[in-house]
């Protein structure tokens, strides 16, 4: 029997009503994930306004890059979340300590070698990308600095991905807030007062993200119950590592093939110069907005899914998805009408000139108009990787995604016709609708195949 603490954070997905139980839960979700973007956000709008278009742009595209380096090792922060979520499930207690401290050390040991990683490579990179010479030197300087949070980075996510598989999705919120406060105010001290330009709102990053790790280092520390941090626990245990690498590392890779097929896009965004650069900047912050608010309801299913999956309530899992999809699609239509109705005025905070504004809109009107469509593909891989299965989502994912997006970049910019910023944007909403097709296909599959004959047995 789990030992219960902090039940007034906790939520039993096994039982009761489970849509508010999901609102409950997915709600601080998604304001955390507004307040991660608004580290982004801040900086980007603080160098916008004043530091320049070319500051701007030298910020707002290293996006897709420090996702490839980084994915890998978030995707194994979705493994410790299944896994503990699991255990919790099956109230065993024993396994979900050692899933636990595995995980810490995980994600220390991960963020460490992105620190080298990222930081030994981030001009050669910016130089892979096409990025041009007038901002080349400010990437690289923002980047190098940058990379010295991914410890910070990977410990709050690790902790985190503990805390959600108990339901707690509340007291990351409040860290988040604490941190993202602390980047706010050093952005606007940084840029304006000390002058620092993108090296400012890198540091403010760097130490945002270090309040955030050890305010939840500092959580799990203080728990009582099984998800209690002990110091002199911390130890791999190699089963639990490999459980965890099944799940993550497809899910990991998963994410840095997305990415590689990003930076491919924006390679080609960046060959339209400086101007559509910053406006795509710019626009893919505010509908970063729109995946996050429905990326809540992917990790709700993914948790949701994998508690029950331990506790063997496999009827639950398909009401589950239903209300899950239902949440997504509703939050992502409303909020990318919302988007693309005041677009001009949301651009407008990020960069004055008209230009940039206008680049801006021809991304939103294309992605922010078919985001449900990313919110129903991120759905079902959620249902599927709480079952267990972490390859199939992943292998369908890097061909209709990935695959098929790169090569419709790569196709259309052989033609002069289509060799338009609008052609790439279209390889994203025409990659979610077949890769969502595919994955609701083989859920039906895992439904038939794993799912009814588990029922049966138990």
């Amino acid at each position: 029997m789990l030992t219960q603490s902090n039940k007034k954070y906790e939520i039993d997905m096994c039982k009761g009503l489970i849509l508010p139980k999901m609102l409950l839960f997915a709600i601080p979700l998604v304001f955390s994930g507004v307040l991660q973007l608004l580290f982004n956000t801040a900086d980007v709008v603080v160098v916008g306004r004043f530091a320049g278009d070319n500051s701007l742009a030298a910020v707002g595209s290293n996006g897709s890059l420090v996702g490839m380096l980084t994915n890998l090792f978030i995707g194994l922060s979705i493994g410790t979340n299944v896994l503990a979520a699991r255990y919790y499930g099956a109230k065993d207690e024993e396994e979900l300590k050692r899933t636990v401290h595995t995980s810490m050390l995980l994600g220390l040991g991960g963020g460490l070698i992105l620190m080298v990683v990222g930081m030994s490579c981030a001009r050669s990179l910016l130089i892979l990308m096409r990025t041009p010479e007038e901002v080349l030197g400010l990437a690289t300087l923002y980047l190098v600095i940058y990379f010295l949070s991914m410890p910070a980075l990977m410990v709050y996510n690790f902790g985190s991905a503990v805390l959600r598989a108990v339901g707690d999705t509340r007291r990351p919120l409040f860290y988040l807030v604490a941190a993202g406060a602390v980047n706010v105010l050093l952005n606007l001290f940084f840029v304006i007062n000390l002058r620092l330009d993108v090296a400012g709102v890198a540091i403010a990053t760097v130490i945002s993200q270090c309040v955030s790790a050890l305010l939840v280092v500092r959580c799990l520390l203080r728990e009582k119950g099984a998800i209690r941090l002990v110091p002199s626990e911390l130890k791999v245990s190699p089963d639990k590592l490999i459980q965890i690498m099944k799940i993550g590392v497809p899910a990991g890779l998963q994410g840095v093939v997305f990415s590689i097929s990003n930076v491919v896009i924006q390679s080609s965004v960046n060959s339209f110069g400086a101007v559509v650069m910053a406006g795509n900047s710019a626009a893919m912050n505010i509908e970063l907005y729109v995946y996050f608010a429905q990326n809540a309801f992917y990790q709700a299913i993914l948790s949701f899914t994998s508690q029950n999956y331990g506790a063997g309530r496999i009827g639950r899992i398909y009401k589950v998805l239903k209300r899950g999809l239902l949440c997504s699609v509703t939050v992502g239509g409303v909020m990318g009408a919302l988007c693309i109705i005041f677009g001009r005025t949301l651009l407008g905070i990020y960069s004055t000139s008209e230009n940039v504004i206008e680049a801006g809109m021809s991304r939103i009107w294309i992605l922010c108009g078919t985001y449900t469509l990313c919110g129903v593909m991120d759905d079902m891989v959620g249902a599927i990787r709480g079952v267990g299965y972490s390859v199939l989502p992943m292998t369908v994912s890097l061909i209709g995604s990935c695959v098929l997006r790169i090569a419709w970049v790569a196709a259309a910019f052989q033609i002069d016709a289509f060799r338009s910023v609008t052609t790439v944007y279209l390889s994203y909403p025409v990659s979610w609708m077949l890769t969502a097709g595919a994955h609701v296909l083989c859920f039906r599959w895992i439904a038939r195949h794993k799912l009814l004959p588990h029922k049966l047995q138990r």
